[in-house]
């Protein structure tokens, strides 16, 4: 699954102003090439949109099903920003949804608080106990 995190704006070469969606993929550890000592980290990809700005609000923390994938392009020069190094990449990441199904947009209902809540109180009744299984099975 990937969710919407957050969306940009741009203005394009003829003067037009566009939305681009942020989306963010599952949590994955890498190692580190210097340290060999793993890190969590998630894709991020961007995928422009038609979508106005309060339409992109209201999508943020909607899930898409499929995943983020790393696409090799021809080398390219990218400034990091925090340390303003430039170095050369050869890939980007892009959305891809899952094959041969159309994504499948849902958005929770549950908050943050909701869920943090349900993870310290596993053992006592709350208040959204009931409405879904705790281990999978009904």
């Amino acid at each position: 699954m990937v969710r919407i995190i957050n969306f940009k704006q741009y203005t394009s070469d003829e003067g037009k102003v566009f939305n681009v969606l942020e989306l963010q993929g599952g949590i994955e550890m890498v190692k580190s090439q210097t340290t060999d000592r793993y890190y969590a980290t998630a894709r991020k990809a961007t995928m422009p949109s038609t979508f106005d700005e309060n339409t992109c609000k209201s999508l943020i923390g909607t899930e898409l099903t499929g995943q983020i994938v790393k696409v090799q392009t021809e080398p390219y020069e990218y400034t990091i920003q925090e340390t303003g190094e430039v170095i050369e990449l050869s890939h980007r990441y892009e959305y891809q949804p899952e094959v041969d199904k159309i994504p499948v947009v849902e958005k929770s209902n549950s908050t943050v608080e909701d869920i943090m809540n349900l993870q310290s109180n596993d053992t006592k009744t709350s208040k959204i106990e009931g409405k879904f299984s705790m281990n999978g099975i009904d």
